[in-house]
């Protein structure tokens, strides 16, 4: 369902790009293509009308928590570049292992130009083209159920845009129709509605589709019941922490009265429980008696996953001019060789690594001043840790293709001498892998050792890497469900649910349970699936969490021994212009360029 058929096929019927201005748009609007297909067509014609609905989800770039409005993303279509790991590198997971154009807005960088994880203009084409879809469908040929069924799948759709967009924005102007140039003003350009109001259309769409969604696709990338439910869960989920933490202004276009917090973690509780009851989905256990295999294969099995709920469908076939559905995450992700020289685009911290406890449920923090003295070897630095740690993160020895990766950065010699050029009796001063720029991690979740990373030298053979991203997975749905029940005083379900994903992935069950126990699991479980950016910003914390600047590690091979000197690197992102989060940056800017060519639109406070 997720694979490009036609490119840009809906705007044959399209006649507004909401943001645009109409005047200026009218005389192009008014004439008619000559190598485009009438609406009359469309709507007459089964394969037709599925390709259409097809195309509204692969335009859906912001699956991959992309926005074509970003420059690279606009050049190759959402996923083929390195935009699907800006949401890893604003967070407190990573760095960079090299510039990229979007690890700026770290540094205090996001203002009232916008820039950052935008979906305004795209969403709004592609929510137009589903309110095209919506009012045309039931007068089309299809039969009674597929007509039921498309146009739940539409809804659902941009049920999920408005989603993306009030956690971006809060308040957003609600469309449900499809615009005409003869529409009134107030029409053509809406107010924005209040966030409450778009979190509750969310949440009512989602109810009225539930029960005209199959229970069951043998295409992911399609919604289907449990896709509503799961879609419900998370947009009430975020809901309640709005109302909790958040503060109404703006007469409520951002902001939700604390009063309705319960009732969202209730609604986002109930869906949850819809999931876990269905009985349709489990955790991933394929390889039980391997913990970090199971959980790294979780990521890459496509045959039955019974942990997926929906995702974006990819093959091996180049989507760079559109001749496959491949993208470029194992290309930018991946260790040394690459066929730029790079990889390793998301850096993470040293401090990210120690969030992962150890077996038996102890702390997995470093005391950075004892790991400097004396030498160590990687399998005592790294010892006991939780099997999600090794499944997740790449460092120093970290198997990869048959061989080890290798990041030390100088060599002692045998006369107590370091170097960081060249070689020593044969040993080089430094590893293959980039340490110049980056912090001694990479991320190896979702990575595929089968996949050629050393293609694309030549521009254009990057976006071929094959795994399907998850959207929404069984995991989430137990995180979501244990934060939900602890707000609601239902602390045995939340402990229940925290400890099923403990057990799988191998770690100590915790005896009690507290918010701060679900966010570290939510924290570790959901590592680099673009999660943790907006837990901290629907929590309110990231002012605190994101201001800070984090570090790496460099180890120094000891040519004797075989053992790393270990060395902190402290303020990893720079001490010039160091991680800033201002309180205004909970909600993105509505931008200058939009509230100029609309004036009906309230900037977010704070921008100026």
């Amino acid at each position: 369902m997720m694979k490009k058929i036609i490119k840009y096929f809906p705007l044959v019927v399209g006649v507004i790009i909401f943001g645009s201005s109409c005047t200026k748009e009218e005389g192009v609007l008014n004439k008619k293509p000559l190598n485009i297909l009438s609406s009359d067509v469309v709507w007459k014609d089964d394969a037709l009308i599925n390709a259409y609905l097809t195309e509204c989800f692969a335009e859906t770039y912001v699956f991959h928590n992309v926005s074509t409005d970003n420059s690279w993303s606009n050049l190759w279509t959402g996923s083929a570049g390195w935009a699907p790991m800006y949401i890893d590198q604003v967070s407190d997971e990573c760095g960079t292992g090299y510039a990229s154009d979007g690890y700026s807005y770290k540094m205090g960088q996001l203002k009232i130009q916008g820039g950052l994880l935008e979906w305004w203009e795209n969403a709004y084409k592609v929510i137009r083209e589903l309110n095209i879809f919506i009012e045309n469908v039931p007068s089309s040929p299809l039969n009674a159920n597929e007509k039921t069924e498309l146009v739940a799948e539409a809804r659902w759709l941009r049920a999920y845009n408005y989603f993306e967009m009030v956690e971006r924005y809060g308040g957003v102007p609600l469309i449900t129709h499809s615009q005409s140039l003869n529409d009134p003003k107030d029409s053509l350009y809406p107010k924005r509605s209040t966030e409450q109001s778009i979190y509750d259309f969310v949440i009512s769409e989602t109810d009225s589709i539930e029960n005209q969604l199959p229970q069951t696709f043998s295409d992911v990338s399609r919604p289907n019941m449990y896709a509503d439910l799961a879609l419900k869960c998370r947009a009430a989920l975020f809901a309640g922490s709005v109302a909790q933490y958040g503060t109404v202004q703006l007469n409520g276009i951002i902001g939700i009265d604390p009063s309705k917090a319960i009732y969202y973690y209730q609604q986002a509780y109930d869906a949850a429980q819809q999931i876990i009851n269905g009985g349709q989905y489990t955790l991933y256990n394929k390889y039980p008696n391997d913990k970090v295999e199971n959980f790294r294969e979780l990521f890459t099995d496509k045959n039955g996953n019974p942990e997926v709920i929906f995702s974006v469908a990819h093959n091996n076939q180049n989507s760079m001019g559109n001749t496959g559905n491949g993208w470029a995450y194992d290309f930018f992700q991946c260790p040394l060789p690459n066929g730029w020289g790079s990889g390793n685009m998301d850096a993470p911290y040293l401090e990210t690594a120690e969030w992962f406890e150890h077996v038996d449920g102890t702390s997995g923090k470093l005391d950075t001043n004892a790991i400097q003295q004396g030498l160590w070897t990687t399998n005592s630095l790294w010892a006991n840790k939780d099997p999600r740690f090794y499944a997740t993160i790449y460092t120093q020895n970290t198997p990869w293709k048959g061989g080890i990766l290798d990041y030390h950065h100088g060599l002692i010699t045998s006369d107590g001498s370091i170097i960081t050029q060249g070689s020593y009796n044969g040993v080089l001063a430094n590893g293959n892998q980039n340490w110049q720029n980056g912090t001694g991690f990479g991320v190896l979740k979702y990575l595929d050792e089968n996949h050629n990373e050393a293609e694309g030298a030549s521009s254009g053979q990057w976006a071929s890497s094959s795994t399907n991203w998850i959207v929404f997975r069984y995991a989430e749905a137990l995180l979501n469900y244990a934060e939900a029940a602890f707000y609601l005083g239902k602390t045995n379900d939340a402990l229940g649910a925290i400890n099923q994903i403990r057990q799988r992935a191998g770690i100590a069950p915790l005896t009690s349970i507290n918010e701060g126990a679900i966010r570290q699991e939510r924290k570790v479980e959901l590592a680099f699936e673009g999660f943790r950016y907006w837990d901290l910003r629907r929590w309110r914390v990231a002012v605190d969490t994101l201001s800070v600047n984090r570090s790496g590690l460099t180890y120094i091979l000891d040519y004797n021994t075989g053992k790393y000197k270990l060395q902190v690197i402290h303020n990893i992102d720079g001490t010039v212009t160091p991680p800033a989060f201002y309180s205004q940056n909970y909600y993105l800017p509505i931008t200058l360029a939009r509230t100029a060519a609309d004036p009906n639109l309230v900037e977010n406070p704070g921008y100026k």
